[in-house]
């Protein structure tokens, strides 16, 4: 049974030292509910320390910075957003709170956490932030609305993926009257570097597409290292084969310096998630991530992505 917002508000008020985490290789949607949040909680209790923790990502850098910390987490509260299972969270110090708090929009595989809060229909946890604030009557200053708009566009594509629902449209124009620049932010949101411009000329060329409409690209290291590219910044491509029309579903496998291969997969229609299960990774029913840890297991994720698209 999960808890409700009026549960989650009132362990908040217990606590004077909360540190917000999220999960690793951060997205819009991580920064944006993490760091929302924490702004947030700070304008409703400023005489709590609240901080969020993480690797600052240099491609979200826009968004904003993490904060720093050194002090001893045992009598911390700690809420985890957007983070399916514990592997992925950003801090292995978080089991060490006397608290922890889990606020996910993923299906809740691995139920950590000692109060839970799950929504897999939302489109992204920077909504079920915002609607957590606007239910128990909280402030969300505009820094925090900017956060949290920029998670849901990220999650959403724009409000276009079958997430978005219209309560994400009512709330995400609940944050739109906020004071801040929606058109600056959707612009840094959507522009790259020109580097990124050729990867994605190359992920075009290079498509491996079935009779069926599924279709895989892979992004060796030596190319990543042609092309001066980090793995982080191969994210901002993995959309691109869903721009042809006869694509149903895809997978972009990323060569990780290890050797093993990093898969992020999605689809139009078609769930794909149960292959992420079955390959060191989960995720939503059209966007999901796994690992292939051999050129063998690569070929199987392959034929798997196009046996569920027959």
């Amino acid at each position: 049974m999960y808890n409700t917002f009026n549960e989650i508000l009132l362990k908040i008020a217990e606590y004077d030292n909360i540190i917000i985490l999220r999960h690793q290789n951060p997205d819009p949607d991580a920064i944006g509910s993490q760091c929302g949040l924490r702004e947030i909680l700070r304008a409703n209790f400023p005489e709590k320390q609240i901080c969020s923790l993480g690797y600052d990502e240099p491609t979200l850098a826009y968004l904003t910075k993490m904060d720093e910390f050194s002090g001893d987490v045992s009598d911390a509260l700690i809420i985890v957003c957007d983070t399916a299972n514990r592997p992925r969270i950003d801090g292995k110090f978080w089991s060490n709170a006397d608290c922890v708090i889990k606020i996910d929009h993923h299906p809740n595989d691995d139920s950590y956490g000692d109060l839970i809060y799950v929504d897999d229909s939302a489109s992204s946890v920077s909504e079920i932030i915002t609607d957590f604030a606007l239910k128990t009557n909280l402030e969300i200053p505009a820094e925090a609305a900017r956060l949290l708009y920029a998670g849901i566009i990220g999650d959403t594509g724009r409000f276009l993926y079958p997430s978005t629902s219209p309560k994400t449209l009512s709330l995400a124009a609940k944050l739109a009257e906020k004071d801040f620049d929606r058109a600056l932010l959707g612009r840094m949101m959507t522009s790259f570097d020109m580097k990124v411009a050729r990867l994605q000329g190359y992920v075009y060329e290079n498509l491996v597409i079935s009779a069926n409409g599924a279709a895989c690209v892979t992004l060796t290291q030596e190319l990543l290292k042609s092309m001066n590219l980090k793995d982080s910044e191969t994210a901002g491509i993995v959309g691109v084969p869903g721009n042809i029309r006869d694509i149903k579903s895809w997978a972009v496998f990323v060569e990780q310096p290890d050797g093993h291969y990093r898969v992020r997969m999605r689809s139009k229609t078609i769930p794909i998630n149960e292959i992420a299960r079955r390959h060191d990774g989960g995720g939503h029913k059209l966007a999901s991530g796994a690992n292939a840890y051999s050129y063998q297991e690569l070929e199987e994720i392959w034929q798997e992505l196009q046996e569920v698209v027959k």
